[in-house]
């Protein structure tokens, strides 16, 4: 089964940064910070365009493309830009956060993405990127019960590791289903829709143990619960890294 094309290209459409380049970030400043929120929330591109630079994981036409594509799905998507927890090291790290609503007949579509990032800037423009976590969530349906997404931001390469999903509320003896699936790279760029297969279950949520590459890069993670108060879409990448001190970058 494959959940609406819509849905899924929210998802990954929402992850607006999506480079993995290594970068020493200078923290920007609460000023520049402000400024890329009003950007992000502002009409039109050019106050966007502004502040981006492209350079190594930063692509200023992809990150126009996908919020003209945002904005369009869903009419009231607001940012947040905001300092994050400086990582080990003392490298200062941007916590954005997005959330909409659109409404498809007596359907509402919530959606909630978060992004944790280090950021370069030089002349006041951003110009240089790594994404540090990603995740994604999209539930339709007034009640769609949420969930907790058990999945780690980074693993070693060939590491076998978990992934959980997991309902917050108990089922009560609810009927539910979930499929999981790997996007490819090409997938992720191009914002496609994968085909899910769903499998029913008795369990809390989805659980699941699998295998990182042998090269270091990265896994984008597609998972779909059904649950008789609504359905859940999410996205989640997992960096790789060949370093177990990367883990921490």
């Amino acid at each position: 089964m494959a959940p609406p094309r819509p849905l899924l290209a929210a998802l990954l459409g929402a992850l607006l940064f999506s480079g993995l380049a290594p970068v020493r970030a200078a923290s920007p400043t609460p000023a520049q910070l402000q400024a890329l929120e009003t950007a992000l929330n502002g009409e039109g591109d050019t106050a966007l365009a502004g502040l981006l630079q492209a350079g190594p994981g930063l692509d200023p036409a992809e990150i126009q493309n996908r919020r003209r594509l945002l904005r369009g799905q869903f009419p009231d998507l607001r940012w947040q830009v905001s300092s994050g927890a400086p990582r080990r090291g003392g490298q200062p790290t941007v916590a954005v956060k997005l959330s909409g609503t659109r409404r498809e007949g007596s359907t509402t579509f919530r959606l909630d993405a978060e992004q944790l990032l280090l950021l370069q800037n030089e002349a006041g423009r951003f110009n240089r990127q790594t994404v540090l976590r990603e995740q994604s969530i999209l539930r339709s349906g007034e009640q769609a019960p949420t969930v907790s997404l058990l999945i780690p931001d980074a693993v070693l390469t060939g590491q076998r590791y978990d992934i959980d999903v997991i309902f917050d509320e108990p089922l009560n003896g609810a009927l539910t289903a979930s499929g999981i699936a790997a996007l490819t790279p090409a997938q992720v760029a191009a914002m496609e829709s994968p085909t899910l297969e769903l499998s029913g279950q008795e369990a809390g949520g989805l659980f699941k143990t699998v295998q990182a590459p042998l090269s270091p890069g990265s896994q984008t993670w597609a998972v779909l619960l059904v649950h008789p108060r609504g359905v859940i879409s999410a996205t989640k990448r997992v960096r790789v890294v060949a370093d177990r001190a990367a883990l921490d970058l």
